[in-house]
């Protein structure tokens, strides 16, 4: 596949993977998140991403969410560590006045003080979900467990770090940190690549802000949470993974195909289908730049919990079992997967973003090479683990 790409006089990065198709993803992301805030304003990057979203000089909430959706699109955000990412997917005939809503977030926000405040409550209402879902939860506990602060600190934040927050201390810090510098496009689809970049260095001037992210220590610990109401015990077994872009990350998503992936995973047919103590049973990686981790859900009975903690245990050392043949599976698992995924643009379109953010966005289409050179003994390297997290949220009747 093709990549093109372009670095803009204001600094910008832009990518397009050209598609002929209707449809276009595109987005536009700061390299700003979670990493870079202490413990007393965490969940300043994630307010941002939501003020974005409440007016600016010209446009009203409305506005912005009517302009993309009244044309039959999709209009979103998110937060992670390391970016702030501003999207949306359109029929590709109306990419222009899609990038016309973003450039306006992004150039024009007002961060109206009424606005500041109501949205102030509405993210204290997520946190109060995210706590009150108990697989949720248990996700945000697995975190914990694995760093230290401000690290463990959640994305979203919490009641006391998101309360604190003034309207005037956020549009400043958002007015400084938001600049072309650390914007990354990317687009997948449809559209002359040159008049996007045009509009893109017409519509933002060169500015610069320097990022240090707050340190990643690593720890490892277990914690079991006891709450009424609830019959499911919600279980994560976690372990901090190799490097992203690291060789090694490549052998330990072939690791999790065969342990944890899927209806013919190991772990599944242990856990589910021989022993019927889960109904969910699932592994996965999280990776961005500065960190990467694994994790193995399962929602299991109280009464469980140890057991399958164990039977994790167990996959992990019977991985020297695993055969040749197995090891192919595994892979082309893994590469199928890919192929079938790829068909989303959005999808593509987060996958390059982060693949730049690690290394650099051609290393997406490196994916089926990489799997490919991953050995027996590189995976059965990977399962001999000697330190591990674990975080459970049990029935306390």
């Amino acid at each position: 596949m093709n990549l093109l790409r372009k670095e803009l006089a204001n600094g910008m990065t832009v990518l397009m993977e050209k598609r002929d198709l209707p449809v276009t993803s595109f987005c536009i992301a700061n390299r700003f998140g979670a990493i870079f805030e202490e413990s007393k304003i965490k969940g300043i990057a994630h307010f941002i991403e939501h003020l974005l979203f409440t007016g600016t000089e010209k446009r009203t909430h409305e506005d912005i969410s009517r302009e993309i959706e009244k044309k039959g699109g999709i209009l979103n955000a998110y937060t992670s560590q390391e970016i702030t990412n501003f999207w949306f997917k359109l029929p590709t005939e109306h990419l222009d006045s899609g990038m016309d809503v973003l450039i306006d977030m992004l150039n024009n926000s007002v961060m109206n003080k009424e606005k500041f405040e109501k949205e102030k409550k509405v993210i204290l209402e997520e946190i109060k979900m995210y706590h009150d879902s108990p697989r949720m939860s248990v996700m945000e506990e697995i975190e914990k467990n694995l760093f230290e602060k401000p690290f463990a600190d959640l994305i979203i934040g919490n009641p006391q770090s998101v309360s604190s927050l003034e309207r005037d201390f956020v549009f400043n810090y958002f007015k400084e940190r938001y600049c072309p510098s650390n914007y990354v496009v990317v687009v997948v689809g449809g559209g002359d690549f040159d008049k996007i970049c045009e509009k893109l260095e017409n519509s933002f001037e060169a500015k610069e802000f320097n990022f240090k992210h707050q340190e990643v220590v690593r720890k490892n610990a277990e914690s079991v949470e006891k709450r009424p109401g609830i019959d499911q015990a919600h279980f994560v077994f976690a372990i901090h993974a190799p490097n992203p872009g690291s060789d090694d990350l490549m052998a330990l998503h072939v690791l999790n195909s065969y342990l944890a992936e899927g209806m013919s995973s190991k772990l599944f047919l242990e856990i589910r289908e021989k022993r019927g103590l889960a109904y969910s049973v699932r592994g996965d990686i999280q990776a961005e730049k500065n960190y990467a981790i694994y994790t193995i859900y399962v929602g299991t009975k109280k009464e469980s919990v140890e057991e399958v903690k164990k039977l994790i245990l167990e996959g992990f050392e019977k991985v020297e079992e695993m055969t040749e043949k197995e090891l192919e599976e595994s892979k082309e698992r893994l590469i199928g997967l890919r192929k079938v995924a790829s068909e989303e643009s959005s999808t593509v379109m987060n996958e390059l973003l982060f693949s730049e953010l690690s290394g650099k966005a051609e290393d997406h289409y490196n994916f089926e090479e990489k799997i490919r050179k991953v050995t027996l003994a590189d995976v059965k390297r990977l399962s001999k683990i000697d330190k591990y997290s674990t975080a459970a949220v049990v029935p306390s009747d």
